[in-house]
């Protein structure tokens, strides 16, 4: 049995608190106009009210109809506006060996030029799926730190395994549930990735950019012209987004926080009904 029959092969957790918030997500954001009842929610994720409160109270620690209050393009238009001198502040700050993230300060190594072009020779990248707060995921670490965490696209576990040996062609590849088991199960709680490290492996214009993201607080939203502000030049909202789009360190890179400054919720790697959700669930965290 090859490594990708094994992870194939490990079950799902019982836990599919995120599975049935997704869905509860797309309906009312399908029905925003006729704004669908508790009932009409319910009925759509197949649990009865009663039981659906309590799933998001236990989830995002607030009702569903709060929860959709934070859902709305007038919601994020209004935290955009609070939110864009919060960038310029933490930069000011001079926060470069460490970057603020979920109330911790995470250290953040690069790959030095060298490291890029030897494309993870030498390295052991220790990996497994697990559950998170925002659904399946696959974790990737590293002696040096954690160099990904990529959400589980369609349940394509294998897909995302592939992806991730292609994009370290020459490092080996070791299942260790144990190791990164430890890692998922510190996600969304505050304070818990303290003793982490990120690895990050990019061009130096790409880590500038995810550099600059970890210095924008949960709850926070931002455009890509603060980020590029922030990185060199108003003008290069393109490379931005370019360089957004590259991040493979889901959420740990919080590029869920930056959104066009219309406030839309468009295109995400990992897909818009979960960036919705992180947003949410970290604006709810927030306001408590």
């Amino acid at each position: 049995m090859n490594q990708i029959d094994a992870m194939a092969d490990i079950p799902h957790a019982t836990n599919r608190d995120y599975d049935r918030v997704a869905r509860a997500i797309d309906f009312i954001i399908a029905g925003h106009a006729g704004q669908p009842s508790l009932d009409d929610v319910a009925a759509h994720v197949g649990l009865s009210p009663f039981h659906l409160q309590r799933l998001f109270k236990r989830w995002a620690g607030v009702s569903p109809k709060q929860f959709a209050g934070y859902l709305t393009v007038e919601y994020a238009k209004t935290v955009l506006e609070k939110s864009a001198s919060l960038l310029s502040t933490s930069l000011d700050a001079g926060l470069s060996g460490a970057s603020r993230l979920h109330d911790a300060f995470v250290a953040v190594e690069a790959m030095t030029p060298g490291d890029y072009k030897a494309q993870g020779r030498d390295l052991i990248i220790r990996y497994g799926i697990h559950d998170t707060p925002f659904g399946r995921a696959l974790v990737l670490v590293t002696a040096r730190g954690i160099c990904g965490l990529e959400f589980i696209v369609d349940g394509n576990e294998a897909a995302a395994l592939t992806i991730a040996r292609a994009r370290w062609p020459l490092s080996q590849f070791v299942a260790d549930l144990n190791c990164t088991g430890a890692i998922a199960a510190k996600l969304g709680a505050p304070g818990a990735m303290s003793q982490e490290r990120l690895l990050l492996r990019g061009t130096n214009f790409q880590i500038q950019v995810w550099s600059a993201l970890l210095r924008v607080p949960a709850g926070a939203i931002v455009t890509y012209g603060d980020i590029a502000k922030a990185v060199c030049t108003s003008k290069a909202t393109r490379a931005v987004g370019t360089a957004l789009g590259q991040n493979t360190l889901g959420y740990l890179v919080p590029c869920h926080r930056v959104l066009r400054a219309t406030g839309l919720f468009k295109a995400y790697r990992w897909g818009a009904t979960r960036r919705r959700a992180m947003i949410a669930w970290e604006a709810a965290r927030s306001a408590s």
